[in-house]
């Protein structure tokens, strides 16, 4: 009576080993996420950014040099941009940018929101952007802005920090691209 017990604990134990064998190795179906993933890795990478695309590592020269008791932090750099944090005693006071506005492809043209601006700071339009934000354009390419992160830093400390940037050695490198 032992032996038929033991036969067919044998049997279940290889029809289940059969039964994963078999569906481990079946094909998987493509879920429905699958073929867009394909597709964007296909793609290169940087698309939204043209060619003649200032490098972010370029702009890094014209950043303020960081003053008695601020710290400069780069935090990005990419073709067409390149940030950093502004910080003062360990708080995050403002965020510092450059961006090649003749670098983003598309129809909307980034430099455009200065043609009509009556505002200028260091002799270069200027936007407001928000409540937080001031940006200029110089050399008709190169935005260049400041993002407050602290309610303590103002309008008129992101106006001061812009005016920090090397804004000629900006220009110059407008005409020269």
């Amino acid at each position: 009576m032992m032996f038929p017990h033991r036969a067919r604990r044998i049997f279940a134990a290889l029809l289940l080993c059969l039964l994963l064998f078999t569906t481990a190795c079946a094909p998987k179906t493509p879920g429905r996420f699958d073929q867009v993933q394909q597709e964007s890795s296909r793609q290169r990478s940087g698309q939204s950014v043209a060619r003649e695309g200032t490098q972010g590592a370029e702009f890094n020269k014209f950043f303020p040099s960081p003053q008695a008791g601020y710290q400069r932090v780069y935090t990005q750099e990419k073709k067409g941009f390149s940030e950093a944090k502004l910080k003062k005693d360990g708080k995050d006071l403002a965020v510092l940018s450059i961006s090649d506005t003749q670098a983003v492809k598309g129809s909307a043209n980034p430099a455009a929101k200065f043609v009509n601006s009556p505002k200028t700071i260091a002799g270069y339009p200027a936007v407001s952007q928000g409540t937080t934000g001031t940006a200029i354009l110089v050399g008709n390419r190169y935005q260049v802005k400041v993002q407050s992160r602290d309610p303590s830093f103002t309008e008129a400390d992101r106006q001061a920090w812009l005016e920090k940037f090397n804004l000629d050695g900006l220009t110059r490198l407008a005409k020269a691209q």
